[in-house]
């Protein structure tokens, strides 16, 4: 069976602190191998009493000293690496992956999930309030915290406009979550025991299993570097662009066997083979993805220096997206991997880091309150922006409803605040074609914002190649800058991979739909996106249209009941804490949310 590792980052820290304790600290010797370690023998009882032990039939006094303890053992390397290899063997005999994936993982994300662990305020009586409860310490890692805002009144809010007939229009295209697969092997078995599959490792298809296809699969697959260069080359003849939004998600799902060589290649690869297609130009406004990293999700806030910083990762971005941006945003990138740019008179665009807002990054353990002060950041750019009267687009990877809920909860307020200059917010992350609503924060009943959440460029997990064009109202005196319309655009893997001989040497990326002829819409303004909301509720055939058009046009399942109300929850949901109260986020066995962490 497989096990899903996508968030082992967080399994990982976990495990780390839960395999502590039955290390021997005060000797020097190496683990014992074989099944008789303490550490296994500590596994097996979990295995036999499930859940007999509980953290609250110790005393705080105990668990406040094993964790002062805890805190001391940390600074020895003998220690950690006693840890990475019990947590191996744990991870192992509870069953969480293959035996490969979770080695490779714990000595991955060993270095760097201590570090934040031993850097966190976690110890010992935040721990302990966690473990033992409330009466034993005060838990506040992601406690709230609050921006400020400039005292400046809000301007009156007028509701957007149409343009009127044969007004400019901007054409943009979208390119969101990669995923390029350097190991892709053709005829590769597409159902393996890794997390991962179709590639080199993955073992050859037999005669009774249908192998990797040469432009892609469905299944638990990324894509071939030809695939990702054949669209580069199509969407240049489907040009003339204005500019371009990428937000990010360069490398596979291979989150147990990556480096640092290998991720600043890929991120070196796709940036050049973009500039070569698109030309000179053209302008492409990238923002960081959370695999972009090695360990994924591992961003450390700018007061971690050093090696384990993100300097390796932000330094070369600045070099290689030179051609595009100015000096200043590069330096802002180098700093936090965020920046602002003016696209035309009138138009700003901001590229957050969203991975300060991402509950996967562990280094939040460590101060979760405004990582790199880049939502401050954020409305001084706005307020500039409103006093001069431009226009802003917000770019950014992770969504903001799947955020940490203080950040969230902070981001909400800023877009609330600066609604007249916030004209449209484009994220990627979760692989689907889907959207979330921004409301005002008095009644939660004013469409004020939407959140457009493209679909991927990759096939993880069981989907068609695809990318996004938006028509935006254009450049001319007294344009909203707001989405008029877009386009999403598939590769059709049934059709790509099955000629009557081989696969099409130059397969088609055909339209799958545009938004305002699949859903009779006249813009794609706040109050139009919740008024199709309104209509998927009482139209499941307007709904179930939706659901194809939500996985690219390559459906497995169908969605009824509670997988639909979940659905249509999330949509609403530009707010973490909104977002809770979705049936999804319970437990529920529909749920249609999956984190591409």
């Amino acid at each position: 069976m497989k096990r899903p590792v996508l968030c082992l980052s967080t399994v990982c820290a976990v495990f780390i602190v839960w395999t502590m304790f039955s290390v021997p600290w005060c000797s020097s010797h190496p683990l014992e191998g074989g099944t008789d370690s303490p550490q296994l023998r500590l596994v097996e009882e979990f295995d036999r009493f499930k859940l007999g032990f509980s953290w609250h039939n110790m005393s705080c006094a105990v668990c406040k000293a094993i964790f002062a303890t805890l805190d001391i053992a940390l600074l020895s390397d003998s220690n950690m690496e006693r840890v990475a290899r019990a947590l191996g063997e744990a991870c192992v005999r509870l069953h969480l992956a293959e035996a490969q994936v979770c080695r490779e993982i714990t000595e991955l994300f060993r270095d760097d999930v201590i570090r934040a662990l031993q850097e966190s305020f976690l110890w010992p009586s935040e721990a302990c309030a966690v473990l033992v409860g409330p009466t034993c310490g005060h838990f506040d890692i992601y406690a709230p915290w609050n921006v400020s805002l400039p005292r400046v009144p809000k301007p009156p809010v007028k509701p957007p406009t149409p343009p009127k007939p044969g007004s400019p229009q901007s054409r943009i295209l979208f390119l969101t979550d990669i995923h390029w697969d350097a190991e892709y092997a053709e005829g590769s078995l597409v159902d393996c025991k890794m997390p991962l599959c179709c590639r080199n490792d993955s073992g050859r298809a037999s005669w009774k299993h249908t192998g990797a296809g040469y432009w892609g699969t469905y299944g638990d697959c990324d894509l071939p570097l030809r695939t990702v260069e054949n669209l580069l080359q199509n969407v240049a003849k489907s040009g003339p662009w204005d500019w371009v939004y990428w937000t990010g998600d360069i490398p596979a799902h291979n989150i147990w066997s990556q480096t640092r060589a290998q991720q600043l290649n890929e991120l070196v690869t796709i940036t050049r083979l973009i500039h070569k297609h698109l030309g000179p130009n053209v302008t492409v406004y990238p923002a960081v993805g959370n695999h972009e990293s090695t360990p994924v999700n591992s961003f450390p806030p700018p007061f971690i220096h050093g090696n384990r910083s993100s300097r390796w990762l932000y330094d070369t971005m600045a070099e290689e997206w030179a051609p595009w941006l100015p000096k200043e945003a590069l330096e802002t990138i180098r700093r936090g991997g965020f920046y602002t740019v003016e696209v035309e008179r009138g138009l700003r665009v901001v590229s957050l880091n969203m991975n300060f807002c991402a509950r996967e990054n562990y280094w939040l353990m460590v101060n979760s309150t405004d990582p790199a002060g880049q939502l401050q950041w954020l409305i001084n750019i706005l307020q500039e922006s409103e006093n001069k009267g431009e226009k802003v687009h917000i770019i950014g990877h992770i969504p903001p409803g799947l955020c940490l809920k203080s950040w969230s909860w902070n981001y909400y307020h800023i877009v609330n605040r600066y609604e007249s200059t916030i004209t449209g917010q484009f994220f990627g992350h979760t692989h689907v074609d889907e959207f979330q609503m921004f409301y005002d924060e008095d009644t939660l009943t004013r469409p004020l914002s939407v959140a457009f959440i493209a679909p991927s460029v990759t096939t993880y997990v069981n989907l068609n190649p695809g990318y996004r064009v938006y028509y935006m109202d254009g450049n001319y005196p007294g344009s909203s800058r707001m989405v008029l319309d877009h386009e999403t655009f598939i590769l059709n893997l049934t059709l790509a991979n099955n000629q009557p001989s081989k696969p099409d040497p130059n397969p088609s990326w055909t339209l799958l739909y545009r938004a305002s002829e699949a859903y009779g819409l006249s813009t794609l303004f706040p109050s139009d996106m919740d008024a199709l909301i309104k209509v998927m509720k009482n139209d499941d055939h307007v709904f179930q249209r939706f659901w194809y058009l939500f996985h690219k046009g390559h459906v497995s399942k169908p969605c009824t009941d509670t997988c639909k109300t979940s659905l249509i929850c999330l949509l609403h949901s530009g707010r973490y804490d909104l977002l809770t109260q979705c049936d999804v986020l319970h437990g529920d066995k529909h749920s249609v949310k999956k984190t591409m962490c």
